[in-house]
């Protein structure tokens, strides 16, 4: 389940909610009970190894350096 932030407008705290992707425009009350909240941009940073084939190495500029001699 994704977790949303957001920011109090009345007491200005940032809190995160988990909650389906369904209910994610839905209103959300602050952990201090105020209604007046804003949903925040939040962004997901991946690591770890590519999952795709490995770029071939070569040396030099055509093809790959193929057909320099």
């Amino acid at each position: 389940m994704p977790t949303y932030a957001y920011r109090c407008r009345e007491c200005t705290e940032t809190f995160e909610l988990l909650r389906p992707m369904s209910e994610s425009g839905a209103p959300a009350t602050c952990p201090d009970g105020h209604a007046d909240t804003v949903k925040l941009l939040t962004t997901v940073a991946l690591t770890g190894a590519a999952s795709g084939p490995a770029a071939p190495a070569g040396g030099g500029g055509c093809c790959g350096g193929g057909c320099c001699g």
